[in-house]
């Protein structure tokens, strides 16, 4: 079977690539997914996220390695595996990042990636409820309305803000992402929108782009240092040979890419010779530099009985989702995540670190099974880690999982960061906006003050934010670290390009989902050799005293 592109992997990329490539009829497309195809209800009901993590039918549930810093607690990593990818199991929350995320990339010598060079493409991609104006789109493939909510605590937590003296937002996607505002959502119409949705769907019909589903990708076949093809296992466990006339294009993610360009025998000469993989390139920098958004969880009792609670009750659990399934409304149409604290940790810190989430349910970290009484929860993630972390094989074979270890907290000044955090959001909940709801608070316990009791609960109580990153990190070819340049190709083969969340060099301020189909957005016109988008040189907000306040 002989195609212009082949696409590995139907996620939050690939989908993109799928539908942009396959526009010109003359181009023979072939898009490659392990996973099946995404048919299951729960991957529509915008309420059922952590049904679809809890399986691995659609997750590839990755166990990571024990990390030090965690007690050497092992976090799973969860990645979808269906059309659409990690976009049609994810939460759903649509963040684009600051804009001095991509300056920080263009600096790193990632020409062509600074803020102005990307915001067209964020806009080529949205339909936006809110507008359109110099900041957001209102013809792309992706609806996305504008946050509304009336939830009490959605509402207490924004109104809390103020009093702390944070700005408020209109939009945190805009002008101005630091401070409190309405958080953008994924969700259209009562339903999750995946790219698989969004971008895939339009383009099925197309007769020059095939879907071949449940296959796992062995290797690219290489010719010297020339891609030529890959090499995939099909639903009969069948050996398939696919030749690419133009382009292998790896979207994959940052676990599911490198691992591939591993397999093939492009990475770090060293750990490939040493599992007996022949080494076609040595390439150091693939697999390192994992970027993650370290994520903590505080938990509060609700004095008030508005919290989510009794919705999860079986019988009302039962009523929500025939209430859904025939109307595609109510409690299971919403992620439930409404609004967020964009906030910097200190003075100094030129635009946010942390990012605050209220949900108006508490679960167990474990089970994720509902806390039986009123309670609600905030989580703060660490948005500029300073850790890095590394995918490696544990061997040479293809269905083996790689080995993940983030480091999470490794770097000290991460735990100094989420201490600053729980204290933020301790200080939050004292305002008056929260007096009337805010009973105990149950997680970690008003008890935990000192350094010493946060960080042991921060070593126990670290979780992952699924926005791993940064693995076939873009750069020039003079950075050892550097896997493609600013255009996807890989450094020193050809016909070879990676367009996903791993070629991120530092990882965006927000979640990682937006920004991704941003990226295959942007590197579409680059496959195509179309010329980029106009830049739109469209002014940011950044706090004028910020190098003496921290709001």
């Amino acid at each position: 079977m002989r195609y212009d592109y082949i696409i590995v992997g139907a996620g939050s990329a690939g989908c993109v690539l799928a539908h942009r490539l396959s526009e010109d009829l003359n181009h023979s497309v072939l898009l490659v997914e392990a996973g099946p195809v995404n048919k299951a209800l729960s991957l529509k009901m915008p309420a059922a996220v952590l049904k679809n993590l809890q399986g691995t039918k659609h997750n590839w549930a990755y166990q990571g390695e024990p990390e030090p810093e965690l007690n050497h607690r092992q976090l799973q990593h969860d990645r979808g595996k269906t059309l659409g990818g990690s976009s049609s199991i994810n939460g759903m929350l649509y963040i684009r990042g600051h804009a001095l995320d991509f300056e920080g990339w263009r600096q790193s010598g990632c020409e062509g990636w600074s803020y102005a060079d990307v915001l067209p493409y964020f806009k080529r991609m949205e339909s936006y409820g809110g507008g359109d104006d110099d900041y957001r789109g209102n013809s792309g493939p992706l609806t996305i309305p504008k946050t509304t909510t009336e939830d009490p605590l959605a509402q207490a937590f924004l109104q809390a803000g103020k009093e702390a003296g944070y700005p408020m937002t209109d939009d945190i996607s805009g002008y101005c992402q630091e401070g409190f505002g309405t958080l953008d959502s994924t969700v259209y119409g009562g339903e999750r929108l995946s790219t698989a949705v969004a971008y895939l769907d339009p383009a099925r019909h197309r007769p020059n782009l095939t879907i071949v589903t449940d296959a796992q990708v062995r290797k690219v076949q290489l010719d010297q240092l020339n891609a030529t093809g890959i090499e995939y296992t099909n639903s009969d466990n069948e050996t398939v040979i696919a030749s690419a006339n133009k382009e292998v294009i790896l979207c994959a993610g940052a676990i599911g890419t490198p691992q591939l360009l591993m397999l093939s025998g492009i990475g770090p000469a060293s750990h490939l010779s040493d599992i007996g993989i022949a080494v076609a390139k040595d390439l150091p920098g693939v697999g390192q530099n994992l970027n993650e958004h370290p994520d903590f969880v505080l938990k509060f009792a609700c004095t008030q009985p508005v919290s989510l609670w009794p919705k999860t009750r079986p019988l009302q659990k039962l009523i929500a989702g025939v209430q859904w399934l025939f109307t595609r409304k109510g409690v299971c149409a919403s992620n439930h995540f409404d609004v967020v604290g964009c906030v910097r940790s200190a003075p100094g810190v030129e635009y946010p670190d942390l990012q605050l989430v209220i949900s108006p349910i508490a679960v167990d970290d474990i089970t994720w099974a509902p806390l039986q009484q009123h309670a609600f929860q905030i989580h703060v993630g660490l948005m500029q880690a300073h850790s890095r972390g590394y995918v490696e094989l544990k061997n040479a074979d293809p269905a083996s999982d790689p080995r993940i270890l983030v480091n999470y907290l490794k770097d000290p000044r991460d735990r100094a960061l989420m201490r600053t955090g729980i204290r933020l959001i301790r200080e939050l909940v004292e305002q008056p906006a929260f007096a009337s709801l805010k009973g105990e608070e149950i997680y970690p316990g008003a008890s935990a003050q000192s350094d010493e009791e946060l960080d042991h609960f921060l070593s126990e109580g670290i979780a992952t934010q699924w926005h791993l990153s940064g693995t076939a990190s873009m750069g020039p070819a003079n950075n050892p670290l550097s896997v493609v340049d600013s255009a996807g190709k890989v450094h020193g083969v050809s016909n070879l390009r990676v367009v996903d969340a791993s070629v991120m060099p530092t990882v965006t301020n927000g979640n990682t989902n937006c920004p991704t189909i941003m990226i295959a957005e942007k590197l579409s016109d680059a496959i195509l050799g179309k010329p980029p988008l106009q830049r739109i040189e469209a002014p940011f907000w950044t706090h004028p005293n910020y190098e003496s306040v921290q709001r």
